[in-house]
């Protein structure tokens, strides 16, 4: 499936390693990044609507999707720090040394490492419905780390969680395809057969994502709170209400990492792209025109 209106191509992006990307629209430009189980067409709402007025680069991660999916033994390969880098590589190939940055689910978690290791790039960064990985594992607790089961399960060393996911990948990952979209037609079945054939073809590379956000990504995290890095660009978090949900303040765990926030809270689902796509296209025009300082 392809996103109407958009071009294709596969642009290279580091060593053995292309990305799928769609591309429209001309003007300022907007980076789109998917999350999981889900590939660049959860975009397909808002990116038609950004690229009246806009560049709009809707890639697959590498790793999903269409992208390559390197292997993933060395855990460098699918940290969220090489793959803001694959980000940055992509935008630049098409001219953009400063460009705004969405991302929702795992390409949320890129985005934050985007903004936090190339400030001068990133121009406006949206994240949608996660926390940064430190504080992610560091608000789950008890019973209620449940709804988060398949973060464990996929931070196990390699070989136990590809192959119990890779036994019955459509049960598996049908279950968040489900269980998160909620009643209505926020996945027509023919967009949620297509992440379902997505992921089936990724079990090792999903995996090792989650594996890295386990590991080196809490590493890198670690190292840039020590530090007092923060995200300099304005930001704005839309998100469904987990503080009151797992009980913690979502808005000051977030002011620890941006003090140029608009936090909000969503009642439309973790698939908001798609299940209330015109309060993501609202939220992000609105932070398209914010400036720093």
């Amino acid at each position: 499936m392809q996103l109407t209106g958009f071009d294709y191509q596969r642009v290279p992006v580091a060593d053995g390693v292309a990305l799928n990307v769609a591309v429209a629209g001309s003007g300022s430009p907007v980076v789109l990044l998917h999350g999981f189980p889900q590939t660049h067409l959860m975009w397909r709402h808002v990116a038609a609507d950004l690229a009246a007025d806009h560049t709009v680069l809707c890639p697959d991660l590498r790793g999903y999707g269409d992208s390559d999916k390197p292997d993933g033994t060395d855990p460098r390969t699918y940290s969220k720090r090489t793959m803001a880098a694959d980000v940055v590589a992509l935008a630049r190939a098409f001219g953009h040394d400063r460009f705004a940055l969405a991302g929702h689910d795992r390409g949320a978690l890129v985005a934050i490492r985007a903004g936090l290791d190339h400030p001068e790039t990133i121009a406006h960064l949206a994240s949608l419905d996660v926390l940064p990985t430190l504080d992610m594992w560091d608000v789950l607790h008890g019973a209620n780390a449940a709804v988060a089961f398949h973060l464990y399960l996929m931070a196990q060393p390699p070989g136990l969680p590809e192959t119990l996911i890779g036994a019955a990948p459509d049960a598996f990952f049908g279950h968040f395809l489900d269980a998160w979209s909620g009643p209505g037609d926020a996945l027509p079945a023919d967009v949620r057969a297509e992440y379902l054939r997505a992921s089936r073809e990724a079990v090792p590379s999903i995996v090792a994502d989650y594996r890295a956000s386990a590991t080196i990504d809490v590493e890198h995290d670690t190292a840039d709170r020590e530090a007092g890095n923060r995200l300099r660009m304005p930001v704005t978090v839309l998100q469904q209400d987990w503080g009151a949900a797992l009980g913690y303040d979502a808005e000051a765990v977030w002011r620890v990492w941006a003090g140029d926030l608009d936090h909000r809270t969503v009642t439309s689902g973790h698939f908001m792209a798609e299940q209330g796509p015109a309060e993501v296209i609202k939220a992000l025009r609105e932070l398209l025109t914010r400036t720093t300082g």
